[in-house]
């Protein structure tokens, strides 16, 4: 009898250790780009809702989504991520593009919007964030604000406009997205423009904000989400949607793909699931991630109009990417000299 007990508990022990190994050895990792202070908190409950360890890598405001991006493909050959979670959709198809990602279509993109999702799944958009003007009340007027991020480069705002390095994030999404929408020609004399009426290049969105929250310069081209909480702070803030009369506003969203040949895609679909579901949408609104909901329905942040009275500008994500090297090369070559 003892003989037959000790391969049956061995036999046990190995099923324990099964069983152990499934429940509590699931893992995801993820990079992501939006900021810390929001995706951490959501990443957390996403552990505690699933028992899925959650690994995550996070940018920074110099670099913002290239440098993730950078990394993701120095990686190719070997993925180590599971999930790529940015901030602004471009970087997505950029990698798309270069055999990167997997498609995925998850149920919960079902009621957004189709141009704000790749049709055939490599990257699905939620959360997206307007580029707008900040302008300090006590420098400007209201009635004197820009109404366009052409009149930026206006003699009387010399010196006075701050914008993001446009190698990086949002800033060079959107000036790939105007590189696109006006055509190489228009598009650098608008930025040749810019940079002879001295535009302040400083690092990341967040420091335009403080540059024209504190007074040092007048006007900002930043996002919507660093522009409200400078509101919320009470700073001498507000906000333009430029061009509302022309060619638009040019907005991002986030975006949130699945790894080509990653290690664990179950968990990295369960991850996208639950980042694409419109609780995680309406929780990014709440806490301050300041974001323009994408499912039906959802709540507005407070002091932003709804979605639908923004005239958008009309430029496919698809063609900011095509653009984004291309753009890169002018920037680094002759705007940042």
């Amino acid at each position: 009898m003892k003989l037959l007990k000790t391969p049956l508990i061995f036999v046990a022990l190995l099923l324990l250790v099964s069983v152990f190994a499934q429940v509590f050895g699931k893992e995801v990792v993820v990079y992501t780009a939006l900021d810390r202070i929001y995706s951490e908190q959501v990443l957390r409950e996403f552990e505690k809702a699933t028992g899925i360890n959650v690994k995550s890598a996070y940018d920074t405001e110099a670099t913002k989504t290239t440098g993730l991006v950078m990394r993701l493909i120095a990686e190719r050959n070997n993925p180590q991520a599971d999930v790529f979670w940015t901030n602004e959709v471009v970087s997505a198809i950029v990698l798309k593009n270069k055999d990167i990602l997997a498609p995925y279509i998850s149920p919960n993109a079902r009621d957004i919007p189709p141009e704000y999702k790749d049709p055939e799944g490599y990257w699905t958009g939620f959360g997206a964030r307007a580029r707008i003007i900040i302008y300090n009340t006590r420098l400007v007027k209201s009635a004197n604000a820009p109404q366009s991020i052409f009149e930026l480069t206006e003699a009387k705002w010399k010196g006075q406009v701050a914008v993001a390095k446009p190698l990086f994030g949002t800033t060079a999404s959107h000036f790939s997205a105007l590189y696109f929408y006006l055509g190489r020609e228009k598009a650098t004399k608008f930025f040749n423009a810019l940079k002879k009426n001295e535009v302040k290049v400083v690092d990341g969105n967040a420091v335009v904000k403080d540059m024209v929250a504190m007074g040092k310069l007048k006007l900002g081209l930043t996002d919507t989400d660093d522009a409200l909480m400078a509101i919320r702070q009470g700073k001498p803030v507000r906000i333009i949607f430029p061009d509302r009369e022309g060619m638009g506003t040019f907005f991002l969203p986030n975006s949130v793909s699945l790894i080509k040949g990653c290690r664990h895609p179950v968990e990295g679909k369960r991850l996208i699931d639950y980042l694409l579901s419109p609780e995680v949408e309406q929780q990014l609104v709440e806490m301050g991630a300041v974001q323009f909901p994408l499912h039906p329905g959802l709540k507005q942040s407070a002091g932003l109009p709804p979605l639908q009275e923004i005239r958008q500008m009309k430029v496919s994500y698809q063609d900011v990417a095509s653009k984004m090297e291309e753009v890169a090369r002018y920037i680094q070559n002759e705007f940042l000299r």
